[in-house]
């Protein structure tokens, strides 16, 4: 179609909206409710145009050019329609802006700076104050900096089919809310994030644990130890100033260092394990005629998600704890007796590139650490402590870098300390939406046959489609796998389980888009070209690593030896695997 914009003549094609065609030439028009492919309601009215023969200005957002149809983006009246809306919104904004977590990463503070408002012309509307919802275990939600553009009501329904929050009241009444209002912690909340990770304010943030792993880091009694999970290092570089993607591992562990942890320790590790023990469950179901197809778990707000719409499916899980729990458990028993350290001055905290992590360190059942030593060293049930005690996001653990002035881009790199450092390509590309499932499958294919595989790229399973399929060839034994992200994803795959209609014997599920590297503890922004982008670093740093299989790292195979005798042993069991349970909506 030929239209013209800012008297510019171009060809557009049929069916773009106004926003995307001026997009495609380099015009980007402001908005503050749409986010691409997720959210277009037009409810901010900042994103107007003027169109020749059109009395009102449009919002470019949702409607469609024609043919002939002349744009103008930037007239006075444009300019000065979105200067009122974002001013507007304004007076009922709270002005704590240097207190506030998005500060200099806000859009509505970016954009009313560029339209240059520099003062409160407008009245406050909203008489009344609303409390923070505080009931999460991994976000806080602050009412006062709303501005209703319903960017998280819409990645919360369509993106996770969770639906937890929703438009609520009219009028200046108006807000966002779970049902009944009873907060994020009482609903059906899954603790993804994804909420936090397009809010353009600071009305959705993580729940912070900063202030608490500052007081133990400065505790001379602990042993302070952290674990970075692997799309941290993909993406700790961007909120630190470089490049989308830039793979920092060495300059992460170097910064890790200098705020003063004990030892730095890999995540990866304990994929590793996990890799091992999920591989060795797959082959017992496929053998012993177990409950299939089986589905990964380390996932949180995928187990929650589960738990709550999908319980009659939860046989289909496996049992294995997440890399995050597996190294808690890990480290608080077998690294505290090598290392002569009683377990309970040993703190550990993650690194992790989600908010549902912080959740699922306070599930009840995540204490097999301190089981493990309740006898042994006669604790009372007042010495209670969980596997992990501390889950910190990407987004945190960069506030924290610069809280204390690391130069992070010219840190020389370092390395992980052993032997929990210690890791493998397959522990790395957990990070990527079909990471897991390929990490599994490097692992299963050799044990199975017995035979060394000599290509261990299944990229098959690789890349950003919602549902991904495969089959592998196991030496005459054949396995249909599946690989999902996002929930409404998940929820297409699970239907099929209670439909009865799954042709599936594995499955893999992450919660986020593009797996863990698009995590809600992730940097702002994240979109799909991002996400891409730390794929792409993601599969380079397995692709140089020494070793690509779970299975073959030397630390892994020493920790069987010597402390879990071999996979699905019953301390292997105690430790490593857990159980799941029913929340009803």
């Amino acid at each position: 179609m030929k239209i013209t914009v800012n008297h510019q003549p171009i060809e557009v094609d049929k069916g773009m909206t106004i926003w995307q065609a001026c997009n495609s030439i380099g015009i980007n028009i402001p908005s503050l409710c749409y986010f691409k492919d997720i959210s277009a309601n037009a409810s901010c009215g900042v994103c107007v145009v003027e169109v020749k023969g059109v009395q009102e200005l449009l919002r470019s957002c949702i409607t469609e050019v024609t043919e002939g149809m002349e744009i103008i983006t930037d007239s006075p009246r444009v300019r000065e329609a979105r200067k009122v809306n974002v001013e507007l919104l304004l007076a009922n904004h709270p002005e704590d802006c240097l207190q506030c977590d998005r500060n200099l990463n806000c859009e509505l503070q970016q954009l009313a700076f560029n339209l240059g408002i520099h003062e409160k012309r407008f009245v406050r509307t909203r008489k009344e104050h609303v409390n923070k919802d505080e009931t999460s275990l991994s976000l806080v939600r602050d009412p006062e900096k709303c501005i209703l553009c319903g960017r998280c009501v819409a990645v919360c329904e369509q993106i996770q089919s969770v639906k937890a929050i929703d438009f609520s009241g009219r009028g200046l009444k108006t807000k966002i809310s779970t049902f009944w209002d009873t907060g994020l912690g009482n609903s059906i909340c899954i603790n993804c994030g994804q909420c936090a990770l397009i809010c353009p304010t600071g009305a959705i943030t993580e729940r912070s644990a900063i202030n608490e792993v500052w007081d133990e880091l400065h505790d001379p009694e602990k042993v302070v130890v952290v674990q970075t999970a692997p799309a941290v290092r993909v993406g700790i570089g961007e909120a630190m100033g470089l490049p989308y993607g830039s793979l920092v591992t060495g300059k992460m562990v170097a910064s890790l260092r200098k705020l003063g942890f004990s030892k730095v320790f890999d995540t990866n590790f304990a994929a590793d394990l996990t890799i091992v023990e999920e591989a060795n469950e797959l082959i017992e179901r496929i053998e012993n005629k177990g409950t299939l197809p089986m589905i990964t778990s380390c996932s949180p707000g995928w187990i929650k998600f589960i738990e709550h719409f999908f319980p009659s499916s939860l046989p289909h899980l496996s049992t294995c704890k997440s890399p995050q729990q597996m190294f808690g458990a890990i480290a608080k028993t077998y690294y505290a007796e090598q290392a002569g350290i009683d377990p309970r001055n040993i703190v550990v905290v993650s690194i992790m590139p989600c908010t549902a992590k912080k959740f699922e360190a306070r599930r009840p059942e995540m204490s097999d650490a301190f089981r493990y030593w309740k006898e042994k060293l006669h604790l009372s049930e007042n010495e209670h402590f969980y596997d992990v005690d501390y889950v910190l996001t990407t987004r945190e653990l960069a506030r924290m870098f610069k809280e204390v002035g690391i130069d992070f881009s010219n840190l020389p790199e370092e390395e992980f300390d052993s032997p929990l450092g210690v890791s493998t390509g397959a522990g790395v590309i957990f990070g990527a939406t079909g990471g897991v499932m390929e990490a599994a499958l490097r692992t299963a294919y050799e044990v199975i046959t017995g035979s060394q595989l000599t290509n261990v790229d299944f990229v098959a399973v690789r890349g950003m489609k919602g549902i991904k399929e495969a089959e592998i060839d196991l030496n005459g034994t054949r396995l249909k796998v599946a690989v999902a992200h996002t929930l409404s994803n998940a929820r297409t795959l699970l239907e099929q389980i209670e439909n009865g209609t799954s042709p599936y014997t594995f499955i893999e599920v992450m919660t986020c888009p593009g797996g863990c590297l698009g995590g809600g503890g992730q940097p702002i922004p994240t979109d799909e070209e991002i996400r891409l982008k730390r794929a792409e670093s993601i599969y380079l740093e397995d692709k140089n690593k020494p070793i690509r299989k779970s299975h073959e790292n030397p630390e892994i195979q020493y920790l069987y030896r010597h402390f879990l005798q071999k996979p699905l042993s019953e301390k292997a069991h105690h430790l490593l695997h857990t159980h799941y349970v029913e929340r009803g909506i």
